[in-house]
């Protein structure tokens, strides 16, 4: 796992715009992998951030990269609490939830689509995605909008942009730490 594909994949994360992001890696050994994921989060846990593989495959890691306290925060809301409930999660306790998204993530068949609310996407969007089973949505971006298209796409924008300047900042030899925001 690069700092590349960390600063592509979550800059809405690392600027505090978003509580998670979500991305595939490829790796060669999983070993490697864990020691790369520890030398980020030794030095991204003192900014908020966290970073965690959900599920590994023979070649490939399901990243996610979050922070906590905003996602204690998006699971006080009632809707968001209803769906989690409903998909067998304890709400009280975000790591606990994050421990049950592992194990559907491992074990379940079919993709847990709750994990929308982990990534800081509107409950109302998640619920109508669950619901419609993935059809007609009003608009998609970073994912399907079935709620407030107007603020969806305001954030859509925000988070192209973000993305947009931390790669340019990157590239130019900021490193994550600068850029990662502490909130």
């Amino acid at each position: 796992m690069s700092e590349e594909m960390l600063v592509c994949y979550c800059s809405p994360t690392l600027a505090g715009l978003k509580t998670g992001s979500l991305f595939s890696c490829p790796y060669s050994s999983q070993k490697m992998i864990i020691k790369e994921i520890r030398e980020f989060n030794q030095k991204l846990t003192q900014k908020g951030i966290r970073i965690i593989p959900v599920h590994i495959s023979d070649k490939r890691a399901l990243i996610y990269v979050y922070r906590p306290e905003k996602l204690k925060e998006d699971f006080s809301d009632e809707t968001t609490q209803i769906i989690l409930k409903c998909k067998g999660y304890d709400c009280t306790n975000p790591s606990q939830c994050i421990c049950r998204l592992i194990q559907k993530l491992q074990s379940a068949p079919d993709f847990p689509h709750e994990i929308g609310l982990f990534l800081g996407y509107p409950a109302e969007d998640v619920k109508g995605f669950i619901e419609n089973k993935a059809a007609c949505s009003k608009c998609s971006g970073c994912w399907k909008v079935y709620g407030d298209e107007q603020a969806a796409r305001i954030l859509f924008k925000k988070y192209k942009k973000c993305t947009e300047i931390y790669c340019r900042k990157w590239k130019s030899g900021v490193a994550v730490e600068q850029l990662t925001i502490t909130i």
